[in-house]
Order: C-alpha cells, then structure tokens, then sequence
C-alpha cells in the first residue's frame, strides 16, 4: 500500500510502500477512502507532542470500508463504511474506563499517533473504536467529523445552556460547532486571527451572529466560550469577554503556555475547563445529531502526495473549514 511516513518530528512526511497491514483479534482492515487533516497532525509532525510511535502514518479522521476482519471482531460487516476517531483503543478497566471516562484512560492508545493512521491506502483499527456513519454523509464531508466534529461537541455539551458563545479559532472544529449551536438556537460569536477578513465572512456565512479578530471586545457578554486556537494568550482575553458566571472551554490537545493574568478575571465563580479526547458516547450522540441539523463541511481537496502542502496550507490558514486526502485523488 502507498503511505505518507513520519521518520523524525520536525520534518516532511515521505512517500512509501509497505505491505499492507493485517487485522489482529478484534481489529478491522479498513481501505482508506478519504482521511481529514487535523491541528492535531501538525502538532504531531511539528513535534509539539511528545513519544509519537516512530516511525509513524499520521491522519486520524479517517473514512473507509472494512474489508477484513480479524477474530473477535463481528460486530461489524465486511463492506461497512466507518469513521475511525482520534481514541483508537482503551484498556476497558481501569477506573477511568468503568465510569465513563475511557477518554482519560491512561493506557488510551490514539489513532495517527500511537496506532498507524490514515494517510495511507488502508488501515488497522479496533473494531469496537469504529462509527458505522450516516448515509447522508459522503466520504469527504463525513471525514472533518471525525475530530473536527467530535472533539467539538464534547466541548459544546460542557457549555449547559448558555446562549452567547464564543468560539476562538474559526478552523473546521468551530465551522460544524457554529451549525450546531445556530441550531440549537445559540448566539455564536466568531473570533479569528486579527485581520482575517475571509474567515470573518466565512463564520458569517455560517450564521454567526457576530465575527472580528481575536483582539476585538464582543458587543455584549458571553455565557460561554471555547478556545480552539493553541494559544495560551487566549485565556484570559476570553475570560475577559465572559458574564459573571460564564464557562471557559481549552478543546485543543496542545496549547501554548497560558499568561499569568489578574485574580479578577477569574473571579465572580467564572469556569476554566479543559477537553481531552474524546469518548465513544460522544461520537455516537455526535453522529445522531450531525445529521438532523444538518451538518455541511466545507473542505479542500488533496491527493495523497500532498499530505505536506495540506499540512502547510493548514498552518498558514490557506484555506476556510477542513482539508481533507482523498485516496482516488492524485
């Protein structure tokens, strides 16, 4: 199979042929039909995350049919389409798994970056970490969800009911929340890089009630807010956007250093919470909801051999919602 390799964090992703994997007990063979590209793969490539496996096949917002199963693994069809997610597989004991929170399990093995990934012709995956996915979705608009999507709605659910939300970082994560949260009939306020005018009419476009940069003051308190840029700058610039009582929501996996910033901006009961990965109850309420909404994903094309300008035109903010490697393509 054709694969895009990381050998040494910090460097491009090369081209390869490898034999094409085999599904141990309870894993499926999945041939890769199409794979989203996530913050999450830059900072695994750039090396802000620590002890990937090397040498590694990122991408873990993956769509494809399963074409061989392993023993054990009956709960799904060959022939079914699924989505594989960024938690690949969790111990099922520990104290963390048997209350709910497999998402904290702290043997948690993670999809493109312990587990091989996705930018490649096929992949291995635990069958029971695998979403049989919604017709309605085709390959290419159902791949941001598996992150962009899913990571976005466990942090939507921690917000209750506040009705101004404030989204930092308008990338694909915030695109599908925007459509959920006008659903849901919320107020979105779309915060973006300072001076970026696309992106601005983009969360617009969306229904945003309301978008500037990042260094701009809403027009009213928020109830809530969630920072998915990985800037730690960002904590208390939201903070002070924030009502009395207002929740704060980190939904990245990596963030810079946060500043130190005054007592008062905290106080009068206002919430810091962090989301760490996700759960497969997140994935399944995620997929029952997308669709009644529905969910459209504005994406961008590439072929496997253009893993690396995905990677870079996503860095730079080349481009509005999610990149996604399309295998049939180039």
């Amino acid at each position: 199979m054709r694969v895009m390799r990381l050998n040494r964090p910090g460097e491009a992703l090369l081209p390869a042929e490898l034999p094409t994997p085999r599904p141990e007990p309870g894993e499926v063979l999945v041939r890769v039909d199409a794979c989203a590209v996530c913050r999450t793969d830059l900072h695994v490539v750039d090396g802000d995350l620590a002890s990937p496996k090397l040498p590694l096949i990122p991408g873990h917002e993956i769509v494809g049919r399963i074409v061989a199963r392993g023993s054990g693994a009956m709960l799904l069809e060959t022939g079914t389409r699924v989505g594989v997610p960024w938690l690949g597989w969790t111990c099922g004991t520990c104290a963390y798994c048997t209350s709910d929170r497999e998402n904290l399990c702290p043997q948690a093995q993670f999809t493109g970056y312990t587990r091989d990934g996705g930018f490649a012709e096929y992949c291995v995956a635990d069958a029971r970490y695998c979403f049989p996915l919604p017709d309605m979705f085709g390959d290419v608009a159902a791949a941001p969800l598996m992150c962009a999507g899913l990571i976005g709605y466990r942090a939507y659910r921690k917000i209750g009911d506040a009705k101004r939300l404030g989204l930092y970082g308008f990338g694909a994560a915030a695109h599908i929340l925007t459509q959920v949260a006008v659903h849901d009939g919320r107020s979105v306020y779309a915060f973006t890089k300072p001076g970026d005018v696309s992106a601005q009419g983009f969360a617009r476009s969306l229904g945003c009630t309301w978008a500037a940069g990042s260094d701009a003051s809403p027009p009213e308190p928020l109830d809530a807010a969630i920072i998915f840029a990985p800037v730690g700058a960002l904590v208390p610039t939201a903070l002070k956007a924030l009502r009395p009582g207002g929740v704060l929501i980190c939904a990245g996996i990596h963030m810079s250093d946060i500043p130190a910033f005054p007592y008062h901006l905290l106080w009068s009961e206002r919430l810091i919470q962090s989301v760490a990965n996700l759960t497969r109850a997140d994935g399944e309420a995620f997929l029952r909801v997308a669709p009644q909404v529905p969910v459209r994903t504005s994406t961008r094309r590439y072929g496997l051999a253009d893993v690396n300008a995905a990677l870079d035109d996503l860095r730079h903010g080349r481009f509005d919602g999610a990149a996604v490697i399309v295998m049939d393509q180039g």
